[in-house]
Parts: structure tokens; sequence; C-alpha cells
């Protein structure tokens, strides 16, 4: 983990806080650079972040929020 916040240009301890979920919103840039340094690419970031029930959540796929609900 050292290594990683270093190559990141973050702090162990700020890494080990957004690991752990007490960073609730990490800034993007923080972000970017973590990714980079673990050779994952945002979109693999994004697609991680709303699994959820093992199923990915799309956007695509969710009803327009100016349709009406079917009756």
């Amino acid at each position: 983990m050292l290594e990683t916040a270093l190559d990141a240009g973050v702090s162990p301890e700020t890494l080990r806080k957004i690991e752990s979920g007490r960073v609730a919103t990490p800034a993007f840039p923080t972000i970017a650079a973590i990714a980079d340094v673990l050779s994952l690419s945002l979109d693999e970031v994004w697609t991680e972040i709303n699994q959820s029930d093992g199923e990915v959540d799309n956007p695509r796929s969710r009803r327009n929020a100016r349709e009406p609900l079917a009756s």
C-alpha cells in the first residue's frame, strides 16, 4: 500500500482512509492517480463502484425520468 500511495502522489494515510471508506468522496484527481498506478481504467473503476449484488448498474437501461410510468 505504501508504494501505491507514494506512486500516486497521496499519503499512505489518505489511501487507507479511501480504502476503509473514511473518505466518502475522494477527489477525482486522487482516484485517477490511484487507478493509473494500479493500471485500471476509470471505466473499470466506475463499473466496480456501481456494482450491486453482482450486477452492473447500466444507466442506459434505466427508464427515462420523463417517461410516464406504465399503468
